[in-house]
């Protein structure tokens, strides 16, 4: 499922209060990051709620992650990302927060609710490097710059060749690391360069045999309080039901494992008979779910397939959890969760 993003102007208001069921009596504040990335992303969920009669503004919210530079080990993870938006929901100050999926912890948060998961962008990941090359192409010791270790620990195994930076920054920040030669290449979501229109930078796209991507990878994630009926109803409009049961198995890997934002697991649940590129789907109609998971240093890979996601993803995380077992540490918590939020708010990663 690889929807267009279409970089239309939003409508005005006066063209919102002739669309059939406009609800001009109430204005929704749907609250976004304040980067590029996140408004865009905010934007094309708030033109889908117009193109239904709705009125929103769009409500820039400051997070912790945005105004440090530090490494996300040493701020708590990806859910810092999330916990502002989420705080300005609960306190009346947004109606809608829109959140990349992957940033939202696991755990759910008490008087919210995932109103709508929209058709998912491309879950791979992409490469920009000098030169228009490819990971292959780069010579022995070229430094690719990425902040999540589930990309770093990826890497290691399919070209041990390379050296890996810790780096943070928008995607501004990262390309033009690679323009300016600091780094000979970058690997970011293919999803975030899709929604900014800047796909065509991407100088390899990475299939799912080398580099699967962090659980949600590609979704976005409405929220909504649970008690606001009408918005929700609203939102719940916005649902993917195929998204949702992706998304479901791979966020269930990521909560049996419990664990942590920083830890390097990916996953992709593919629905048989899938199409696209990189599909992979099983053709009897079963969903497929892929995982990868670097547990005390053992970088290894499982697939099942089944019909329900919740179970696909503890079955998944059963057979990492028996790997981690084989190693003398039968207790998940022995996964590298440096940056985890041991309240049990586990996320995927941070990294555009």
């Amino acid at each position: 499922m690889t929807p267009t993003l279409r970089h239309t102007p939003p409508l005005t208001e006066a063209e919102q209060e002739c669309l059939p069921g406009a609800t001009a009596t109430r204005r929704l504040r749907l609250g976004t990051r304040a980067s590029e990335l996140a408004t865009t992303q905010a934007g094309w969920v708030a033109d889908l709620l117009r193109a239904r009669g709705h009125q929103v503004d769009l409500v820039p919210v400051r997070t912790e992650g945005d105004e440090s530079t530090a490494s996300l080990r040493e701020i708590g993870g990806t859910g810092v990302f999330a916990s502002a938006l989420r705080t300005a929901l609960l306190e009346d100050r947004i109606d809608v927060a829109v959140h990349s999926l992957k940033d939202l912890p696991v755990a759910p948060v008490p008087g919210l609710v995932l109103a709508a998961i929209p058709e998912r962008e491309d879950p791979r990941d992409v490469v920009v490097a000098r030169d228009g090359l490819t990971l292959a192409g780069l010579p022995e010791g070229a430094v690719v710059g990425t902040g999540s270790p589930r990309r770093a620990a990826q890497l290691a195994v399919f070209a041990p060749h390379l050296q890996i930076r810790d780096i943070r920054g928008n995607i501004d920040s990262r390309v033009g690391q690679v323009r300016s030669g600091t780094l000979d290449a970058v690997v970011l979501a293919a999803a975030g360069l899709t929604r900014v229109g800047r796909i065509d930078e991407a100088t390899e796209v990475l299939p799912f045999v080398q580099m699967l991507p962090a659980p949600g990878q590609g979704a976005l994630a409405v929220e909504c309080r649970d008690d606001d009926e009408a918005v929700t109803a609203w939102c719940a409009e916005l649902d993917d039901p195929d998204t949702r049961a992706c998304v479901e198995a791979e966020r269930a890997l990521l909560a049996r494992l419990e664990a942590g934002c920083t830890a390097p697991v990916g996953a992709v649940a593919r629905l048989g008979g899938a199409t696209g590129p990189d599909s992979g789907g099983d053709p009897r109609g079963a969903m497929t779910l892929t995982g990868f998971a670097d547990l005390q240093g053992r970088a290894t890979r499982h697939e099942v397939s089944g019909a329900d996601p919740v179970s696909l993803g503890h079955q998944l995380a059963d057979l990492f959890l028996a790997d981690l077992a084989s190693t003398g540490t039968p207790d998940p918590a022995g996964a590298p969760t440096a940056g985890a939020d041991h309240a049990g708010n586990h996320t995927t990663e941070r990294d555009t």
